[in-house]
């Protein structure tokens, strides 16, 4: 995962799984939010759990209820590749959402080929050139020969045509 300068989905919904603090904190943000007890009742329910994976595309959760959600909902999130990251009472809840926005993760599997979301058609280009220099330094620093095990990087909007950077 890397953290990018510009939110690249400012569409992204974040779901807060919180203690009764961090749900109040919510509320007040009107961010989507569910406690404990409305977790309980999804009881490892695995189509349930699908369901709520699907509706959101991150989810964070209070260091208090982080330990205990693989035993309330299963395995359900993980598999989703969705699992919450920790939300502390130290940090600011809108700047932590905020950071999730704007995290990237990229996945490689056996398939040699690659894409991910860095941007939006509403951004300046300087925002999309700089977020795109991160992402590909980024994916460059993983891999083992480092440029040598790059054929082609394309830039591509959702219906437009792909434009060859590399």
């Amino acid at each position: 995962t890397v953290k990018l300068k510009f939110i690249p989905r400012p569409k992204m919904k974040v779901c807060i799984l919180g203690d009764q603090q961090h749900c109040d904190e919510a509320v007040a943000h009107s961010l989507p939010h569910m406690d404990a007890e409305s977790l309980k009742k999804l009881n490892k329910n695995k189509k349930l759990v699908k369901k709520l994976a699907k509706q959101y595309d991150a989810f964070l959760a209070s260091d208090s209820l982080i330990r205990q959600i693989p035993r309330i909902l299963g395995p359900g999130l993980n598999k989703a590749g969705k699992f919450p990251a920790p939300l502390t009472h130290t940090e600011s809840m809108l700047s932590k959402v905020e950071e999730t926005k704007a995290t990237i993760k990229l996945q490689m599997k056996k398939v040699l080929c690659l894409n991910v979301c860095i941007g939006h058609i509403k951004m300046k280009p300087e925002e999309l050139v700089s977020n795109i220099n991160l992402a590909i330094n980024f994916l460059v620093s993983l891999l083992k020969k480092n440029w040598q095990n790059v054929r082609a990087l394309y830039i591509k909007s959702t219906m437009g045509p792909s434009h060859r950077l590399y």
